[in-house]
């Protein structure tokens, strides 16, 4: 009988325990405007790489639309500024070409490295873009 009314009260305990915590994580808005400050910033980026890399339309591949099957994506505050890793292609018989944009607190341009060869010419009159071999 004893272990019966203990039984009883630990699943109870326990119960309410894992109600309250699943509530307190539920409405915690944090997350959320973690995320929303992310996507944003990395559709900031997409921006910022069309027009870095002198196309209309690119395939992109980013934390945003992510596809394992190419690569993983990031994105992540690197004081004072944000990082958005990913890939992009000008179209499907393009290969995919991984990049690394950098930018500041106001989410302005700092720094594009690429591994594109077509915008090798580009990079020597622009020095907020690096291509890698």
């Amino acid at each position: 009988m004893n272990h019966r009314i203990g039984r009883i009260v630990f699943g109870l305990a326990v119960g309410l325990a894992v109600a309250i915590l699943a509530f307190q994580w539920i409405t915690n808005p944090q997350p959320r405007a973690a995320r929303a400050e992310e996507e944003r910033v990395v559709g900031v980026a997409r921006t910022w790489l069309t027009g870095t890399v002198g196309v209309d339309t690119l395939e992109v591949v980013d934390p945003l639309a992510p596809n394992r099957k190419v690569g993983k994506t990031y994105v992540y505050a690197e004081p004072p500024g944000w990082a958005v890793s990913g890939y992009y292609r000008r179209d499907a018989a393009d290969l995919w070409h991984p990049y690394l944009i950098t930018l500041d607190e106001s989410l302005e341009f700092v720094h594009l490295k690429v591994q594109d060869s077509q915008l090798e010419g580009r990079a020597r009159s622009e020095p907020r873009l690096e291509v890698i071999p």
